[in-house]
C-alpha cells in the first residue's frame, strides 16, 4: 500500500509563494500592547516618533553642551544622595564624631552633618566630591559651549531666544553654585556669606533692609542656611531643569546648526537620527562623563572642610577665595578704587563694592543676551541661519569676543593679587595699578590683534583658492622663466573657503525727504551706519567666479574678466552656482 506525498520539497517552492513571517516574541507583543494602550489614551506615538527620527550633526564641539547637561544630571543624582544626611540647620551642637581633631568643638548642625557625610557615611566623601566637581564641570562646559555658540554665530535668527535662555542658565548656575558652596557653614563658606552680606549692604538706601530681610535679622542668624538649602535643592534646580527642557525643545524645533561642508545647506541637516545611532552615542558619552568625574573625585580632594573648621569670624585670612566661577567678580571688587565710596544726602554710597558685587553679573549677562539683537540691527540681516560661521569670516565679532575674554581674564587675575604679591615678593598696590590699567588697555589690543589675525587667515584662504597649494616644484619655461608649480585644491575644500557671504556696510541715507524735512530716525540711522562700518569696513571678500576664472587662465586676465558683462562670460553663472551650492559627495 502506498501513500501520496502532497508536500513539496524546498527545491520545488515557487518564487511567488507567500512567505510566512515568524510571530513576534511574547515580550515584544507585551511591549507593543502597552505602547498601543498608551497611544490610544495620550496620542504620544506621533511626537515620540518625530523625536526619534530627528537628525543631529556629528561634530566634537557639539558635545560641549552635552557635557553641561550630563554634569547637571550628575549634580542632581549626587545631590539627592547628600540630602539624605545633610541637616540644613544653624543650631549649635558639640561634635563627637570619628574625626578626632574636631571632637569637643562647638559647630552648627550643617557643618557637623557635612563632616559626618565625609567620614562616617560609606561613600559619602566620594559622592560629595563628585557633586562638587560635577558642579564645576557644569559651569565650565556651559561657558565653553556658549563661547562656541558665540564665535560660530549660532545665536542668529531664529535662535535668539535660545541664546537668551543660555545666558539666564549661565547666570543662575553661578547663583546655584554659590548657594551650594555656602551650605556646609565651614570657615571658607562662612566667609563667603559674610562677604555676601556686605555686598547687600552696599546697595544704596535699601541695603541694610535687604540684608536684614535675607538673613532674617543681624548676620549670621539661623535662617540663612535653611533658606539657602531651599533655594539650592528646590527653587533653582527646578528653574534650571525647566530652562534646559525649553532649550532642548527649541533645538528640536529649529533643527541643529551645522558647520559648512559637502551636502550641507540651510535647508537640511546632515547627521544621524536620534534612534538608534545618536541615542546610543549619547548614552555612552554620559557614562564617560560620569566615569571621568568619578575618577577626578576619587583622586583629587576638593573643599576639605575638616581642614578649615567651623565658621568663626576671628580666624579669617586674606587667602580665602571663592570658587573660580566667582573669581571675576572678586577681582572687580579688588580693582575698584576706594574713592567710589562717598556720603551724600545723609546716605553712604559704596559703589566701590556695589558695582563689582551687585551690578557686574546682571550687566554682563544682560549685554550678552542683547548681543544677537544688536548684531542683527547693525548688519540688517533678517535671514534664518542654520550654517555656522568660521570665526575668521567674521573678524569683528571674533575680535569683540576675544576682547571680552581678555577683560574677564584680567578680572580673574585680579582676584589673586594678594597671593601674587606674597608669592612673588611684589607690591600689591603696584599689581593692582597694573591690572587696573590692563582692564582698559588689554581688551582693545586683543580686539585689534584678533581682527588682524582673522583678516590674515582670510587672505590666506583667498590665495589658496586662487593659486592652490605650494608644491615646492620649480618649473622652467621654454623662454627661461622660473615659477613654482601649484596644485589646485579640490572642489570640496574650495567651496568651504568661498561659501560665506560678502559683507558690506549699510549705506547712510541723506536723512531728509524731498521737502527737506529731517527724518525722525536720522540720528539712529547715522549711529547704525557708523556701527555697520565698524563691523564691515575692514574685510576680505570671498573669491568671485570671475577672479577664479582669471586665476585659471594666465593670471593677467583678471581685470578684463571683472569688467566683462555677465552675459559675455558664459562660465560665470555656473561658477556662481558652484560657489553657493555645496558639492555632494558621491
Amino acid at each position: 500500500m502506498s501513500t501520496t506525498q502532497t508536500s513539496r520539497g524546498a527545491d520545488r517552492l515557487r518564487a511567488d509563494d507567500p512567505k510566512t513571517e515568524a510571530p513576534p516574541a511574547a515580550g515584544l507583543k507585551a511591549v507593543g500592547g502597552v505602547a498601543g494602550w498608551l497611544d490610544d489614551r495620550t496620542g504620544a506615538a506621533k511626537p515620540i516618533g518625530y523625536l526619534m527620527k530627528k537628525v543631529f550633526p556629528d561634530h566634537w564641539s557639539f558635545m560641549l553642551g552635552e557635557v553641561a547637561m550630563y554634569s547637571m544630571i550628575i549634580c542632581l543624582i549626587s545631590g539627592t544622595f547628600l540630602t539624605f544626611w545633610f541637616v540644613p540647620s544653624a543650631g549649635q551642637v558639640v561634635y563627637d564624631g570619628s574625626y578626632l581633631p574636631l571632637r569637643g568643638v562647638t559647630m552648627s548642625e550643617a557643618y557637623r552633618s557635612t563632616v559626618d557625610i565625609s567620614f562616617d557615611i560609606r561613600g559619602g566623601l566620594l559622592i560629595r566630591q563628585i557633586h562638587h566637581w560635577a558642579a564645576l564641570m557644569f559651569i565650565v562646559a556651559l561657558s565653553v559651549h556658549m563661547l562656541r555658540v558665540f564665535f560660530t554665530g549660532a545665536f542668529r535668527k531664529p535662535r535668539e531666544i535660545n541664546w537668551v535662555i543660555g545666558c539666564i542658565l549661565s547666570m543662575l548656575a553661578l547663583v546655584e553654585g554659590f548657594a551650594g558652596y555656602s551650605l556646609p557653614d565651614d570657615l571658607l563658606s562662612g566667609t563667603g556669606l559674610r562677604a555676601a552680606e556686605g555686598f547687600m549692604r552696599s546697595v544704596p538706601v535699601i541695603g541694610s533692609y535687604l540684608s536684614y530681610f535675607v538673613f532674617d535679622g543681624p548676620f549670621p542668624g539661623e535662617a540663612i542656611i535653611p533658606r539657602l538649602y531651599s533655594v539650592h535643592v528646590l527653587l533653582l534646580p527646578a528653574i534650571l531643569v525647566g530652562l534646559f527642557v525649553a532649550h532642548i525643545g527649541l533645538v528640536f524645533v529649529h533643527k541643529h546648526t551645522q558647520f559648512p561642508g559637502p551636502g550641507k545647506t540651510n535647508d537640511n541637516v546632515v547627521g544621524f537620527p536620534v534612534m538608534p545611532v545618536y541615542a546610543a552615542k549619547a548614552g555612552g558619552f554620559f557614562f564617560i562623563v560620569f566615569g571621568v568625574l568619578a575618577l577626578i573625585a576619587a583622586l583629587v580632594t576638593i573643599n576639605p572642610i575638616w581642614a578649615y573648621g567651623p565658621y568663626d569670624p576671628s580666624p579669617v585670612t586674606a587667602g580665602s577665595q571663592p570658587d573660580w566661577y566667582m573669581g571675576f567678580a572678586d577681582g572687580a571688587l579688588r580693582l575698584l578704587p576706594g574713592w567710589l565710596e562717598f556720603n551724600a544726602f545723609g546716605f553712604t554710597f559704596s559703589f566701590n563694592v556695589m558695582i563689582g558685587a551687585i551690578l557686574l553679573i546682571p550687566v554682563m549677562y544682560g549685554l550678552m543676551a542683547a548681543y544677537p539683537f544688536l548684531e542683527r540691527w547693525v548688519t540688517g540681516d533678517e535671514r534664518e541661519h542654520h550654517l555656522l560661521d568660521r570665526p575668521r569670516n567674521n573678524p569683528t565679532r571674533t575680535g569683540l569676543g576675544m576682547a571680552a575674554l581678555t577683560a574677564y581674564g584680567v578680572l580673574m587675575f585680579a582676584a589673586g593679587n594678594d597671593l601674587m604679591a606674597i608669592k612673588l615678593g611684589l607690591s600689591i598696590n603696584d599689581i593692582t595699578h597694573i591690572l587696573r590699567a590692563a582692564f582698559f588697555v588689554a581688551p582693545p589690543i586683543a580686539f585689534w590683534v584678533t581682527k588682524r589675525i582673522c583678516l590674515s587667515l582670510q587672505r590666506r584662504d583667498r590665495d589658496l583658492v586662487l593659486h592652490g597649494r605650494e608644491t615646492g616644484r620649480i618649473v622652467r619655461t621654454a623662454d627661461g622663466r622660473f615659477f613654482e608649480q601649484h596644485e589646485p585644491i579640490d572642489e570640496y575644500t574650495r567651496w568651504l573657503l568661498v561659501q560665506h557671504d560678502k559683507q558690506e556696510p549699510l549705506q547712510l541715507t541723506a536723512g531728509v525727504d524731498e521737502h527737506g524735512v529731517v527724518s525722525p530716525t536720522a540720528r539712529k540711522d547715522k549711529v547704525r551706519a557708523a556701527l555697520s562700518r565698524f563691523y564691515f569696513e575692514d574685510r576680505i571678500d570671498p573669491v568671485t567666479p570671475a577672479e577664479l576664472a582669471a586665476a585659471h587662465h594666465d593670471g593677467h586676465a583678471l581685470e578684463a574678466i571683472e569688467e566683462a558683462p555677465h552675459e559675455e562670460s558664459g562660465s560665470r553663472p555656473a561658477l556662481e552656482s558652484a560657489r553657493r551650492e555645496p558639492p555632494k559627495r558621491p
